[in-house]
């Protein structure tokens, strides 16, 4: 049976990565959605996927800010109508902007909220509304969500959040034989990550590949074994 994935944060780290697996593995995943910004990234992404494609899998590239939640919701709405079910969600999209306590602006924690946790429950909830009925739902949050970190607190508050939004999908929607997984993954070299820790050493740490590996395992038929309200992936 055909199965489609939707990816959001899909021009670059974790979400291209996720991508590229689902792409060139031979599941039973034939349409690949990618939600993402505008952006160079995104085109060459994109260019890279369709000339890269083993397997003739449809890839459906969709430019929106996931933050924006009118143009999200409209995205949500195109994006069903044009594909159908969504059967996989991969909720990665991220964004943050690392001060110290006094000097976060409050615009600029809203956006860390809407691009972290609204948006994710939008793209749950719209697509609930719109009758779709998920297999796998992946929320990627953070180890920063388990434990405050100095300077990250914006961050760290939204993917405290998404932890606990996610525990609670996982309950309500178990009925509907949905699997909620939240994930939070450790230092990964991704360009969010420079943006939190610039003087570290990208080589040392996991890279996006690894994450995007156990995301492709939990949506394998194997991930339907693992029972975890929030599955801590880090060296």
């Amino acid at each position: 049976m055909s199965r489609t994935a939707l990816v959001t944060g899909a021009s670059r780290g974790i979400g291209l990565e996720t991508v590229r697996r689902l792409v060139q593995a031979p599941g039973e995943t034939t349409t690949v959605v990618m939600f993402a910004r505008e952006s160079e990234d995104f085109t060459a992404a994109v260019a890279e996927l369709e000339s890269a494609n083993p397997h003739g899998k449809r890839i459906v590239a969709c430019r929106v800010d996931v933050g924006d939640r009118a143009a999200l919701q409209q995205a949500i709405s195109d994006a069903y109508r044009e594909v159908g079910t969504i059967h996989t969600l991969v909720n990665n999209a991220g964004y943050t902007n690392p001060v110290p306590l006094q000097q976060v602006d409050f615009a600029d924690f809203e956006r860390t909220m809407a691009v972290n946790l609204y948006g994710p429950f939008t793209l749950v909830q719209d697509l609930l509304h719109l009758g779709n009925q998920f297999d796998l739902i992946v929320n990627v949050a953070s180890t920063a969500g388990i434990t405050g970190r100095s300077g990250w607190l914006t961050y760290s508050a939204s993917k405290a959040a998404v932890i606990n939004m996610s525990q609670v999908m996982r309950e309500e929607l178990a009925i509907y034989g949905t699997r909620v997984v939240c994930i939070s993954p450790g230092r990964t070299a991704t360009a969010l990550r420079r943006v939190l820790a610039p003087d570290e050493d990208p080589g040392t740490i996991m890279q996006p590949g690894h994450v995007a590996q156990v995301i492709e395992m939990l949506a394998s038929p194997v991930g339907r074994f693992v029972d975890s309200e929030n599955l801590v992936v880090r060296q």
